[in-house]
């Protein structure tokens, strides 16, 4: 197998995931499930699992919930500097394995979260950060959050975002809770989607033109919107009644669709051929970066691996195109890596 780098895959460092389970004072389903996995704080067998795998590398991410919903801001900045302590710590042991890292942030603590951000990148050598779709239930084409996007477009860096939904959001009025696990199956894409559509007409991408997001999931549902995007929003203004009118004033400047365009995807779709087919058509294999959301799926995480490399093997793709998606594109989007604050000094 040629070189592949995994920009979306998920780890819990071994002194964060027990720190984590007693700020949050709670039982956490999603959170036990993911600590008793060895491969998610387990370094030694992580990488026997990714031996299996020649030529792969990973820049994981901490696995969710998101920390503003395990804590209130004091200690999830602590938890914040914990798990990224110990991201750093695993990625210096191992730079040939794990060339970076997304550091986890306090959305809850905007002070913190923008000191955080730069101390990570900085000192620690972080390769971005990484956000959730909202925060705690606010959105986050808000003030405190366009500082951090500002600051990533200072620092250059990307920003992963990750979907974030709760069982206890319910699917329809007058029930209490999402039914069939439908949160997670169809409501985290929706989430990804509706994040991205705030960010665009938020203009983002007008402010901070060279600003890098990757989506996660392959853009969620976008890519299978591009004709309501694109002709679908000339019509824009003339669905809202009169009096709701400054409820579609927006910063934008050009087409809705080719802001959309300037996302980036990963390719986590759970081996589906046909969602990456989707996505490569409306990104293209220059913004299409490969990622697999491992550990989570059959043999922790394995199995995950091994569908997304299919995957993009039954794409139509030139050998070039396959480079760029598996770490070509990568190095293009993280470009010279930051010197640490021991680079600098020394």
């Amino acid at each position: 197998m040629s070189a592949a780098i995994d920009i979306f895959c998920h780890w819990a460092p071994p002194d964060y995931g027990a720190a984590a389970l007693k700020d949050a004072g709670r039982p956490l389903c999603m959170l036990e499930r993911a600590l008793a996995m060895p491969v998610m704080t387990d370094p030694d067998v992580r990488l026997r699992l990714m031996d299996r795998f020649p030529g792969y590398r990973q820049v994981p991410c901490l696995v969710s919930p998101p920390l503003e919903a395990l804590a209130g801001p004091q200690e999830a900045e602590e938890l914040a500097r914990r798990a990224n302590d110990g991201m750093a710590a695993m990625a210096a042991c191992h730079p040939d394995r794990f060339p970076g890292f997304f550091a986890a942030l306090a959305l809850n603590h905007p002070e913190a979260m923008l000191a955080e951000a730069r101390r990570a990148v900085t000192e620690l050598g972080a390769c971005g950060v990484q956000i959730f779709t909202n925060m705690n239930g606010a959105a986050i084409d808000t003030p405190p959050f366009m500082e951090l996007f500002a600051l990533m477009a200072e620092l250059d860096r990307p920003l992963l975002l990750h979907p974030t939904l709760g069982m206890d959001t319910p699917d329809y009025a007058g029930e209490s809770y999402s039914k069939y696990e439908l949160w997670w199956a169809i409501g985290w894409p929706y989430e990804t989607s509706k994040a991205m559509y705030r960010l665009v007409f938020a203009g983002v991408f007008d402010r901070w033109p060279e600003l890098k997001i990757i989506t996660h999931h392959g853009g969620g549902l976008i890519p299978m919107a591009a004709g309501r995007l694109g002709a679908g929003l000339d019509a824009y203004g003339t669905r809202t009644p009169p009096e709701l009118r400054e409820k579609e004033a927006t910063p934008l400047r050009g087409e809705p669709l080719a802001a959309f365009n300037r996302f980036y995807a990963d390719t986590a779709t759970f081996g589906s051929a046909a969602a990456l087919t989707c996505a490569l058509a409306f990104f293209g294999p220059e913004r299409l970066l490969l990622g697999t959301d491992m550990p989570f799926g059959p043999e922790q995480g394995a199995a995950h691996i091994a569908d997304a490399l299919e995957a993009m093997n039954r794409l139509t793709l030139s050998s070039v195109e396959r480079d760029n998606v598996l770490h070509q594109n990568w190095t293009r989007v993280i470009g010279q890596r930051p010197h640490t604050k021991e680079t600098q000094d020394g």
